[in-house]
């Protein structure tokens, strides 16, 4: 199985999987941050940047199937691992497969109910045909503070904030994933996220929700939370769907305290741990 890959840095290796449309460009605001402490390996997903998308079905199974396939090849089974929104639903289902080491979800899509579910699938849609259809004007759009803010308010508390390469090369990697359609549909109406029973996760592992994020309603993540019961809950004040843009210098502290085997109980006290898990 091939996907294209960088590593960078030296250490423990880590293992970063991108949401829907993006590619390992999307952590880059954390990139180097991380690989200053551990080998960090960021790769394109199926139909994402440098990787084609999979014959047949491309749905949130069969991407785990392929990262299954790959990590056994790169001798990777055991790997710690950080995933972000359709990446984090990856990460917990990788994590319920049981070839993960220690990782972390961030704004996990796969738990909407009811009108949930529509929302979901129709802004995502109409905001890719925007994108798609903005790709002549994107450099001034995403060079613009205002630019951002109009374009990223979905997705981010302070837009105007993102770094403008950040944002550029996002919406370039949106437009250009050959299998978004598809995933898109597959993740709001494809099959439902298999939770795992309390007890069957060997691993630390915790949810990471921004408090304010609109694209993976908070209200979510008591349901991820509830399917995984072995996970602790950690909310990000001041943060939309991208802990990484909105919040990096606490999310990239989060991930490495989660995998550099810390204990939960030390964990714990910390103020964005739910109190109630």
């Amino acid at each position: 199985m091939h996907l294209h890959h960088i590593r960078r840095g030296t250490g423990r290796p880590l293992l970063l999987i991108h949401g829907i449309g993006s590619s390992w460009r999307g952590w880059q605001t954390i990139l180097d941050a991380l690989a200053a402490q551990r080998e960090v390996i960021a790769i394109d997903l199926p139909g994402h940047g440098q990787t084609p998308a999979l014959p047949g079905e491309n749905s949130i199974y069969t991407l785990a199937d392929a990262l299954v396939q790959w990590l056994r090849e790169q001798n990777l089974v055991g790997v710690d691992c950080v995933g972000s929104s359709m990446g984090a639903r990856l990460v917990l289902e990788l994590a319920r497969r049981g070839v993960l080491g220690a990782a972390v979800a961030l704004d996990p899509g796969g738990f909407w109910e009811n009108w949930e579910k529509p929302l979901f699938y129709y802004s995502g849609a109409a905001a890719v045909r925007l994108i798609r259809g903005l790709q002549p004007l994107m450099p001034a759009i995403t060079g613009s503070a205002l630019g951002r803010t109009l374009l990223l308010a979905q997705y981010s508390v302070r837009p105007w904030r993102v770094p403008a390469h950040a944002a550029l090369d996002e919406m370039r990697t949106y437009a250009r994933t050959t299998n978004f359609d598809e995933l898109l549909w597959q993740l709001a109406y494809g099959k439902k996220q298999e939770g795992a029973p309390r007890g069957s996760i060997r691993h630390p592992l915790v949810i990471g929700w921004g408090r304010q994020d609109r694209v993976c309603l908070p209200r979510q993540a008591a349901r991820a939370a509830a399917a995984f019961p072995d996970a602790a809950l950690y909310w990000l004040d001041r943060c939309g769907h991208f802990p990484q843009w909105d919040q990096p210098a606490e999310t990239v502290q989060l991930i490495l305290s989660v995998t550099g085997r810390e204990q939960v109980a030390a964990l714990a006290r910390s103020d964005g741990f739910d109190a109630a898990r």
